[in-house]
């Protein structure tokens, strides 16, 4: 954060403006050949084609703005030094040349070149001058600080510089020098994607059985991120700093479907003809379309080609095949893609742990000052005890040897206290069902994950004692509170790939072939209906993303049996089959463990929970209503190729039976299963196609959800970055403290809203809006004083810098269960021992950093103790039938899981789940045309 005894920050920068009197002529190219309301909505000149070139071809450029902005109060582009006017006129020309429609239109060329003359190039000019970087509006009316807008893009870059230039990170003998890479063009004002650097050269990684199997080593670097941030109520701005890995492709490029992928250039001379040889890696992309890879913005139209940069490109046939061909450097040029998840594997596994995070981040943290300094360390909130447990804690099975009396009483007892815990399952399990049976239908490829999944629901309920049916395709199990069926059937050709041997094209053929497995699946389920009575879920056994990548997406049936299912009045969970990568011991755990979380996780569909009891006694109301809002959405490019947008609230309700839910078109609440059916097949109407329109939905929905709940306590969480594009007032600036806002009404105080209405806003870490962080481990133990080790420590904490005017809080985790074998000093960067003196060089391991999640208390009562909400939404993380502490508060994790079930279809055809089904079409039971019987493969 910003010292304030350091006072301004201003550096000597060059600003270049676009002249006043070239706004008009360029609006009227971008507009020509448009209708006249479709031009209307073009108020702006776009920059980002433009950004992107001088992202790729002059990196040392910084621009601030999206879209063009003019006149000398507003510039454009920021640089170091003066950048030549000759290739900055090229620049434009091809910019230019963009804005047109149609190229080959007389009309349009004869515009162009009209363009063209009205241009004074020579009105172009650098301009030497002071830029404050710390410069900020006045105060947000509640408080919040408010930078600049050229704050967000210009500090992190100069502070990257700063670290750039300092001495390389050094640690156990092995050093790392940091290179500055080009900023995302157009990142003026809040969400700015900041600046960053990367090591460089990478680091090879190569022995035995690590490449990435063609015997080649593979490649990676280490990261860091700067980005500007601000926080509720505070009139202090932030500056986080992030660390992570940079994974680079080895051999041959997979393109993601539909998406680039980025290529770090750092050549020996401009790309450009008479440009400065860059100081920084630039950033280029490969595109994938049609069938082809080429160089976005390439081919004999494209900006790049425009200014003549193609000659120093290598062709794109060449780098895909051979990628990491150019990371030691050749013809001139040192070169390496980026790797993606989307691509499949890679060798070194992502993130950092949090000993290593720590001194890389402590390292760039030191070019930071004067002007800046660390934000003082948060302190354990006063409410730090975990809630009050439902369940009973396993004793675990100490690795040291006992006698077989202690050994047999250890065991007695934990058998006991999984059958307590059993029982208490089976209560919840049965209020949510309301006295109905549970009845499930496994679909499965493969006799032993039928057989683990059946294990999974008989121990997860304790019912090996209550068991009346043992296979081979139905199980029965009645107890005194539930009888439970499960009903397994092989799942044949109906999870076979869309379009059988030929992926469908996008578009009607993807469409029909939805349509198609989406009716078989339906009619399969609705064929079984007297074999299978009141059947609730399907688990189905199918394979992961992973087996349907690229073009292939397309033929992943995962969401057409989705949408059969919830035709036929079931929701569904998937589970994978066994990974056939995996040694048979760990492929065993591994499956194991999926079954158990796929069983779990298909009963929390049914709306049954274990809602944690806080431990803060009056300071929370009894009765007390957990409501999230949540927006459902879909884009074009969703896995049904159309958008769907879908406000929808979920209610964990005191005394009902089960979760509730609703969406706006619903007038009464829902039971969650029936909400998330609800969600298949929403398609987004044409009124919704506007933010505007989209956020007087959203604003009508909510106002109309409290409304029916004004009489009863009620607490309302919300999470920023996903609902505050569509509710304003969810935004830093716009919150103020116990008053809420509806799009473009003035804020009104809570108790208009009701005398027992609370509001919490929710941020995660997500593009870094709230730090990294990690518990220094000389302050849990004085013997770690000047060891410099870090780990984590769970907990809610209370900032001590004084501005969030106690109103803001943040809540941590452990790590997680997976990665019980990784150690917080697990290093990939350089070489490391850890305390016992062992080799902690552990680079294919997968780390993890549990988000810093920000807990704002935004709308209280008279009375409330800010804290003690504080505490009551973190206690609601930490939910005993989960297998770790959930990312977000339980109502809002299921609110987030409702995505799941965004399948927009169309089907006009689709038979309602209680439609009764044709007599004659269950014969014998047995599903001929729809399962393969025999094998339970799929076809």
């Amino acid at each position: 954060m910003p010292d304030p005894e350091q006072g301004p920050f201003a550096v000597p920068l060059q600003t270049l403006a676009l002249p006043a009197e070239w706004e008009q002529p360029l609006l009227d190219l971008h507009r020509s050949g448009l209708p006249e309301q479709q031009a209307a909505w073009r108020r702006r000149v776009p920059t980002r084609e433009v950004n992107q070139l001088m992202r790729a071809t002059a990196p040392d450029l910084v621009t601030v703005d999206a879209t063009a902005t003019f006149g000398a109060d507003r510039p454009w582009l920021y640089s170091e030094h003066e950048y030549p006017l000759s290739v900055m006129n090229a620049f434009i020309a091809t910019w230019v040349r963009s804005l047109q429609r149609n190229p080959q239109d007389p009309e349009a060329a004869a515009l162009l070149m009209n363009t063209f003359r009205s241009l004074d190039t020579k009105a172009l000019a650098w301009q030497l001058g002071m830029v404050d970087l710390l410069e900020q509006q006045r105060p947000s009316p509640g408080g919040t600080a408010l930078p600049a807008d050229h704050v967000y893009r210009l500090l992190p870059d100069v502070l990257a510089s700063r670290i750039a230039r300092q001495a390389p990170y050094e640690h156990n003998g092995e050093r790392l020098v940091f290179h500055q890479v080009a900023g995302l063009g157009g990142s003026r004002g809040v969400g700015s994607g900041g600046a960053e650097l990367m090591s460089w050269p990478p680091r090879p990684y190569g022995p035995k059985g690590t490449g990435d199997g063609s015997g080649r080593p593979v490649f990676y670097s280490a990261l860091l991120r700067i980005t500007v941030r601000t926080v509720p109520f505070s009139d202090v701005p932030r500056v986080h700093l992030a660390a992570g890995i940079r994974r680079f492709v080895t051999g041959k490029v997979w393109m993601p479907y539909q998406r680039g992928a980025s290529v770090y250039l750092l050549p020996d001379a401009s790309l450009v003809p008479d440009g400065p040889t860059p100081q920084r890696f630039s950033v280029a992309m490969l595109e994938w379309r049609n069938g082809t890879t080429d160089w976005r913005q390439g081919g004999p139209e494209g900006m790049l080609a425009g200014v003549t940069a193609l000659d120093a490109l290598p062709s794109v046939d060449r780098l895909i095949k051979e990628a990491d061909q150019w990371i030691g450097g050749r013809d001139g040029i040192a070169m390496a893609v980026g790797h993606q998840t989307a691509m499949g594997r890679h060798p070194i596994g992502t993130g950092l742990m949090p000993g290593e995070r720590r001194r890389l981040i402590e390292w760039a943290e030191q070019a930071l000052a004067p002007e800046l300094v660390p934000v003082p360390r948060p302190v354990r909130s006063r409410y730090s005890r975990p809630p009050r447990k439902q369940l009973k804690s396993i004793p675990s099975i100490p690795k040291k040897e006992q006698s077989p009396e202690d050994r047999a009483a250890l065991l007695a007892k934990r058998e006991l206290r999984e059958a307590d815990n059993a029982d208490l399952r089976r209560e919840r399990l049965a209020e949510a069902l309301d006295g109905a049976d549970f009845v499930g239908l496994v679909m499965y490829q493969s006799d032993d994950q039928r057989d683990r999944l059946v294990t999974a629901a008989e121990t997860g309920l304790g019912l090996a004692a209550h068991r009346r049916e043992q296979g081979p395709s139905t199980w029965v199990w009645e107890s005194p509170e539930l009888t439970v069926r499960m009903h397994a059937r092989p799942l044949g050709r109906l999870g076979a790939p869309l379009g059988g041997d030929s992926v469908p094209r996008r578009g009607k053929e993807h469409d029909a072939a939805i349509r198609e497995r989406r009716h078989d699946v339906a009619d399969a389920l609705r064929k079984l209906s007297s074999d299978v009575p009141g059947a609730q879920i399907a688990f189905v056994e199918l394979d992961g993303q992973e087996h349907f990548r690229q073009a292939k997406r397309r033929a992943d049936p995962k969401h057409a049996i989705r949408l059969g299912c919830a035709d036929a009045g079931l929701v569904s969970q998937f589970i994978r089959p066994p990974d056939p990568e995996l040694d048979p011991e760990d492929a065993e755990k591994d499956s194991t463990i999926r079954a158990e979380a796929a069983w779990s996780d298909g009963v929390r569909q049914t709306g049954m929970r274990l809602v944690p009891n806080h431990n803060l006694g009056s300071l929370i109301p009894d009765g007390l209503n957990q409501l999230a809002f949540h927006l459902v959405e879909r884009r074009h490019d969703g896995p049904t190729g159309k958008p769907q947008f879908t406000p929808i609230a979920v209610l964990v309700r005191p005394g009902a039976k089960c979760v509730l839910g609703r969406t706006a078109d619903m007038h009464a609440w829902v039971s969650y299963p029936e909400l998330l059916k609800a969600l298949t097949g929403q398609i987004r109407e044409d009124s919704l196609r506007t933010s505007a329109q989209q956020s007087a939905l959203t604003a009508a929905f909510i106002k109309k959800t409290l409304a029916g709940l004004r009489s009863t306590p009620t607490l309302v969480l919300v999470h920023a970055q996903d609902i505050r594009k569509r509710w304003p007032w969810l935004k830093n600036d716009g919150l103020k403290q116990d008053c809420l806002g509806f799009g473009g009404e003035p804020l009104q105080r809570i108790g208009l809203h009701g005398k027992q209405l609370r509001v919490v806003r929710i941020a995660d870490n997500t593009r870094d809006e709230t730090a990294q962080w990690w518990a220094e481990a000389e302050e849990l133990d004085p013997e770690q004083e000047g060891k410099q080790r870090a780990g984590f420590s769970r907990g809610l904490w209370v900032p001590e810098s004084g501005n969030e005017q106690g109103r803001v809080f943040y809540s941590t985790a452990d790590k997680t269960s997976t990665q019980s074998k990784l150690t917080t000093e697990d290093a990939k960067l350089t070489a490391h021992v850890n305390t016992k003196g062992k080799n902690a060089f552990r680079p294919t391991k997968s780390a993890w950093n549990p988000s810093l999640l920000e807990i704002t208390v935004a709308c209280l009562q008279p009375g409330d103790e800010p804290e003690a909400w504080a505490a009551y939404v973190h206690h609601q993380r930490d939910c005993e039938d989960y297998r770790d502490v959930l990312g977000m508060p339980l109502v809002m994790h299921l609110a987030r899981l409702a995505d799941q079930y965004a399948l927009p279809h169309e089907d006009d055809d689709v038979v309602a789940p209680d439609e009764p089904t044709a007599k004659g079409t269950v014969a014998d039971g047995q599903l001929t045309f729809d399962f393969d019987e025999e094998s339970g493969d799929t076809d």
